[in-house]
């Protein structure tokens, strides 16, 4: 592992983790075709790093909403009286929390499959079809008729349904944060909710996440003269994490899905014809 390939393993992860085409696929294409990195070769704590990476700049973007929700959640316990800001409810953002709780149920679901869900992330030919699926799914969300939803006035009935999307998003290739993007705007939630309650969710799925491959990595064993390079994957992890998720906002907000679409399309259809020359 070199410090130019930790740094661009970082930036791809940042940068896909949170627009609409797949972090997940794109880190297994350069890993299978080009060999980078992978779990294989003892970069387990790589990934935890890089995902760690991703979680900071969630924190650093969304840092006003998450204290708000635990404030909020602490009020409520406690019977105290909330302090509602203009066009919000009573409790919005404990409310919020606990949508995305509901959210984050059909994840257990994954545990029992788990391993064989990982195993598709060496089958690139599967992340080419997954890639090329995920386009469909942003090309639809243009054609969406944008509703107004809120963390007031979502049902938990949709945070199940997004859920579940966020669940067979897991699988290498299908953008996460498309999927339930996508989800959000066709239950009928504002586009800049959709965001946030996507990008928001992600935070529980990030830490399970991590706190299994940092079991897998800690009995795989860490290689203390790689942590430097590991480390500077991390910050670049972080830094195109937060310019992605700044660029997502702005992009969602003016309806322009349909360019990852094509995006996807062109790297699902690559990674296909590479796939059958490579293996």
């Amino acid at each position: 592992m070199t410090i130019g390939n930790a740094i661009l393993l970082g930036l791809i992860q940042g940068i896909a983790e949170f627009l609409p085409i797949s972090s997940s696929g794109h880190l297994a294409i350069f890993q299978n075709l080009f060999g980078m990195s992978n779990s294989e070769n003892g970069h387990l704590f790589f990934d935890v790093l890089l995902h760690f990476g991703t979680l900071i700049a969630i924190c650093f973007v969304y840092w006003n909403d998450i204290v708000a929700m635990f404030t909020e959640l602490a009020d409520l316990i406690k019977g105290r009286k909330p302090v509602v800001k203009p066009g919000k409810r009573p409790f919005s953002a404990a409310r919020m929390f606990l949508l995305i709780c509901v959210a984050t149920l059909p994840l257990f679901l994954i545990l029992p499959v788990n391993d064989y869900v990982d195993l598709l992330s060496g089958r690139t030919f599967f992340i080419g079809i997954a890639l090329i699926l995920t386009g469909f799914l942003l090309y639809v969300a243009d054609k969406m008729v944008v509703g107004k939803k809120n963390e007031s006035t979502m049902r938990f009935k949709d945070a199940l349904i997004i859920g579940l999307c966020q669940c067979v998003a897991t699988l290498p290739g299908l953008s996460r944060s498309g999927t339930t993007i996508t989800a959000g705007i066709a239950t009928g939630h504002s586009r800049n909710y959709a965001v946030k309650f996507s990008i928001l969710m992600s935070i529980p799925a990030v830490l399970g996440a991590t706190g299994l491959e940092l079991v897998k990595a800690i009995k795989a064993g860490i290689d203390a003269a790689l942590i430097p390079a590991y480390l500077i994957g991390m910050i670049a992890s972080m830094i195109s994490g937060v310019a992605s998720i700044m660029l997502i906002r702005y992009i969602v907000n003016k309806g322009k899905f349909g360019g990852f679409a094509y995006y996807c399309w062109l790297v699902g259809a690559l990674t296909l014809i590479l796939s059958l020359i490579f293996g």
